[in-house]
């Protein structure tokens, strides 16, 4: 009886495991990591942080693809008028403008260069902005995002 209560113990620790294992490996995270998200109307986005000056310049850039879930946030000290651009970029996206966790720009469908001659467009935010989202082109609109709508972070 006693050997057969530890292979059940065995197997669910196991089983217990596997689970944990398999949702890190999902959220490419640690297991004890929470994954940043952004909501916005009711839609939650993964998002990776660019921290670093360096993740700030790449951005999405070396990135082949973005599920319709995931995008990318950008943080800045203090509201400003900073500026993005679509070099290197594999794919369109929709850049939207922050402040106090609010939207005040959108940029729907900003698309990459067809080729190295043609002039990289600058995106500005309408008024200050203290942070960025990236997420795939086309989902802004069909969310409905607009001007003055919140956002909620959550495990930044």
């Amino acid at each position: 009886m006693k050997k057969i209560l530890a292979l059940v113990i065995f197997l669910f620790a196991l089983i217990f495991g596997i689970v944990l294992v398999q949702n890190s490996i999902e959220n490419k995270g640690s297991l004890f990591t929470k994954t940043p998200t952004a909501t916005i109307n009711n839609h939650k986005f993964n998002l990776k942080v660019a921290k670093t000056a360096k993740e700030k310049e790449v951005g999405l850039s070396e990135t082949k693809s973005l599920s319709a879930d995931n995008g990318m946030f950008f943080s800045f000290d203090k509201p400003d008028y900073y500026s993005f651009w679509m070099k290197n970029m594999n794919f369109p996206i929709d850049i939207i403008f922050i402040k106090d966790n609010t939207i005040v720009t959108i940029y729907g469908n900003a698309k990459p260069p067809q080729n190295s001659n043609e002039n990289i467009p600058i995106y500005q935010p309408k008024d200050l902005s203290d942070g960025v989202i990236e997420i795939n082109s086309g989902l802004s609109s069909k969310y409905g995002f607009t001007q003055g709508d919140k956002v909620k972070f959550e495990n930044l």
